[in-house]
């Protein structure tokens, strides 16, 4: 979902972009573009006939969602959209934002701070962390992050109800009290090396990895990102990396540790848009203000978990979302 910025990957990811979008196989959704008229607390907006805009996504569900969200948003106002969304990893997506190959994406604040911008900790207080992932951007890369949203896709660990009944915790800061063997987890390879991620956790919390008083390293068992979710609920660990987001954490009634030391970054997601574009077209700021401020973690819940659960179109699911919310409405 997250990939840390200064990977060697990256480096060949931005020669092909500089040649063109998909010149190395950098494959994207397209797809329908759903469209119609702008209602509600964005109707007066000033149309936006002219812009010609690419609006690209990573690939994954929620990432995917808000990016159909941007696109038939901006359609119904008027303009000329691309769909660039579905670009594989967070390293591409964000070089062909600064390549200037799309112009507009959805971000996440810890992922800006911590993956993009070279930071070691992130600001606990999520409106400091979104003011100064904002500043550091728009000097460095002259890219505008609009407010964000209130959700907070951060990552978590998450247990079933049985396992909450059976070691009594709610929060991470009582993994001491549990006994070493049942300190088991289902991680990403990925999260295991992180400087956000499990080692730095598990330091935090006072059971460090790799200790036999801690979490030994036999207790770790690595899966992709889907897979953990079911690997959890069948009980191959006690204790699953998951994003807090995710429709499948309700669909499978998983119950998310509470992180009270906040160690995890905040994730707030805002739309961020080229600068160039938004001076030519400031009014792209007040149409997705209030929509924004519309997504909740609920929401983004409830919208995951219909396309990671139910098996919709995530552009449909977007397009829905819009319509029921009051912001478009068919033509």
């Amino acid at each position: 979902m997250r990939m840390l910025r200064n990977t060697a990957g990256a480096a060949l990811v931005a020669l092909c972009l500089v040649a063109t979008l998909t010149g190395c196989g950098l494959g994207t959704a397209g797809g329908r573009i759903l469209s119609g008229s702008l209602s509600g607390p964005v109707e007066d907006v000033e149309s936006l006939e002219g812009l010609h805009i690419g609006v690209g996504s990573k690939n994954f569900s929620e990432n995917i969602i808000l990016g159909k969200m941007a696109i038939s948003l901006l359609a119904s106002a008027g303009a000329d959209v691309t769909d660039l969304t579905n670009i594989p990893g967070s390293a591409s997506a964000r070089e062909a934002h600064l390549q200037g190959q799309i112009d507009a994406m959805w971000e996440y604040t810890g992922t800006g701070w911590i993956a993009y911008l070279g930071e070691e900790k992130p600001i606990p207080d999520e409106q400091e962390q979104y003011e100064a992932v904002r500043k550091r951007d728009l000097d460095e890369n002259q890219l505008v992050w609009l407010p964000p949203a209130p959700m907070n896709n951060t990552y978590g660990f998450a247990m079933t109800q049985a396992t909450k009944k059976k070691l009594g915790i709610s929060k991470l800061s009582e993994l001491p009290t549990v006994p070493v063997e049942e300190r088991t987890f289902c991680v990403e390879s990925e999260f295991t090396n992180r400087p956000d991620g499990l080692p730095g956790m598990l330091k935090t919390y006072g059971v460090p990895q790799g200790r036999p008083n801690g979490v030994p390293d036999g207790n770790l068992k690595t899966f992709q990102t889907g897979a953990i979710y079911s690997a959890t609920d069948a009980g191959k660990c006690n204790f699953g990396e998951v994003f807090t987001t995710d429709g499948r954490i309700k669909a499978l009634d998983l119950v998310v540790l509470e992180d009270d030391k906040q160690y995890f970054p905040k994730y707030n997601v805002s739309l961020v848009v080229r600068e160039e574009v938004l001076d030519d077209y400031p009014q792209i700021a007040d149409l997705f203000a209030p929509v924004s401020e519309e997504l909740t973690d609920e929401e983004l819940i409830e919208l995951n978990a219909r396309v990671d659960v139910d098996g919709e179109e995530a552009v449909d699911v977007a397009w829905e979302w819009l319509v029921e919310k009051g912001f478009v409405t068919e033509e």
